[in-house]
């Protein structure tokens, strides 16, 4: 009956991801009614807390786009870039990384990806450089954000071994930023450049090349609300790091259970969540982040779509693990035994198939931990939930094909020979490998 139950789970994998939005989730149910209802498996669970924590910090996300913090953040990136035009291969990931870790969302490099292809075209570089190693930087810059899904999801797995925010950051951001550095530099030379690429001098002729739109400027109110929004979400990020990083400051809390005083302590999840909630009534209340914009808005609508996707396929992943519990545990512990590091190339290709990293944690980082993998190591292990590039069909690929006119940024006629696959598989080794070494330092 496994391998039965394994090729339906994968099948409702490849089905939900065809479908796509929240396609992924809504078809795990029809899983779940075959695993449940027919096959007699175990219901597994929804990763309950966690879900609480991702919508709490979209919640608060989106409360600053109505606000109008997003295009605020996406200005100040559009003038460092232009400072130093002729050095946009590693400018133009740098800040996208940040710019991704800061916000805890891809969805603003949508609004990079034009400025990035001008930028590149006027200073007579081939964009396709720029723009594929900025779609890989968001990636990383994303599983290093502390208030991203990825990392939200990641943190309330793993503080059943003790872990602690700072502990993954530690890890996680300078190694992901090392290897974007190394992967700007895998693409420095990539393709030919802007005067002899036949594509780009074929499309200038035509006339095909056409100015890119205006971002959005803020001016006056709008501004002191679009800065007062972003400098209120990057401060309480800082005190959820903090708090993470000294434990005492967590609240206390007494209750009386059949006559006997105990004593508790608010968990980080729970942390996260009052935080992130009280900040973004806080964006409405003083900020007049508009509760309908919100909910309405880009953020809202993507962060949703993630939620139901999440929890369908983690549900589902869930019943089939407990269904099938000690035969999974042992055929896996056979085959890492003593290699543990295996463990990464799963996690990547199971990012492959579910186009999420969110989703990818939740799905196998519980077996690592099923498996008794040292903590420090599935935390070196994280980046390599970041193979999804390696099929060109996520929303930020297919848009950086679209932004660039150059046309040199492209899927390729035998879809594997990518612009993304160079810098993708660079980046993503280079980021396990160096956390790895940051891990065994340490």
């Amino acid at each position: 009956m496994l391998w039965i139950e394994l090729i339906i789970f994968l099948a409702i994998i490849v089905i939900g991801a065809r479908i796509g939005g929240i396609g992924m989730g809504t078809v795990a149910g029809l899983g779940l009614i075959v695993f449940v209802f027919i096959f007699r498996m175990p219901q597994g669970s929804p990763p309950v807390i966690v879900l609480g924590m991702i919508l709490a910090v979209i919640t608060a996300l989106a409360a600053m786009e109505a606000a109008g913090g997003l295009d605020f953040l996406v200005s100040v990136a559009e003038r460092i870039m232009r400072r130093r035009p002729q050095n946009i291969t590693f400018i133009g990931p740098i800040v996208t990384y940040v710019l991704i870790f800061a916000s805890g969302t891809q969805h603003v490099i949508y609004a990079l990806l034009p400025v990035i292809a001008e930028i590149s075209r006027k200073s007579g570089i081939r964009p396709e450089r720029p723009m594929a190693m900025s779609v890989i930087a968001a990636q990383h810059g994303l599983i290093a954000s502390p208030i991203s899904a990825t990392t939200v999801a990641m943190l309330g797995i793993l503080t059943v071994l003790g872990v602690t925010l700072p502990q993954i950051l530690m890890v996680i951001i300078p190694s992901t930023f090392l290897a974007v550095l190394i992967g700007s530099l895998s693409v420095l030379r990539m393709g030919k450049n802007l005067d002899n690429d036949s594509v780009y001098q074929e499309k200038l002729t035509k006339g095909l090349i056409k100015p890119p739109e205006e971002l959005k400027k803020l001016q006056g109110i709008e501004l002191k609300r679009a800065k007062g929004s972003t400098y209120l979400f990057f401060f309480a990020i800082m005190v959820v790091v903090l708090i993470g990083m000294f434990p005492q400051l967590r609240p206390t809390y007494e209750w009386i259970v059949d006559g006997v005083m105990e004593t508790g302590k608010i968990e980080m999840g729970g942390v996260i969540m009052i935080i992130m909630l009280a900040v973004a009534g806080l964006m409405m209340i003083i900020f007049k982040a508009d509760a309908g914009k919100t909910v309405k808005g880009s953020i809202m609508r993507s962060g949703i779509v993630a939620l139901i996707s999440i929890l369908g396929i983690s549900w589902l992943g869930s019943s089939f693990f407990e269904g099938n519990r000690i035969v999974i545990i042992e055929g896996i512990s056979q085959a890492i035994e003593g290699y543990h590091w295996v463990f990464g190339i799963g996690l990547f290709v199971l990012s492959i198939l579910l186009f999420s990293q969110a989703a990818t944690v939740v799905t196998l980082i519980p077996v690592g931990v099923a498996l008794g993998i040292p903590a420090p190591l599935l935390i070196a292990l994280y980046p390599a939930v970041n193979g999804y590039f390696f099929l060109p069909t996520y929303g930020t690929v297919i848009a950086a094909v679209n932004f660039d006119q150059t046309g040199t940024t492209h899927i390729g006629k035998y879809l594997m020979n990518h612009s993304f696959m160079r810098p993708g598989l660079v980046t993503t080794i280079s980021a396990v490998l160096i956390a790895l070494l940051i891990t065994y330092i340490f």
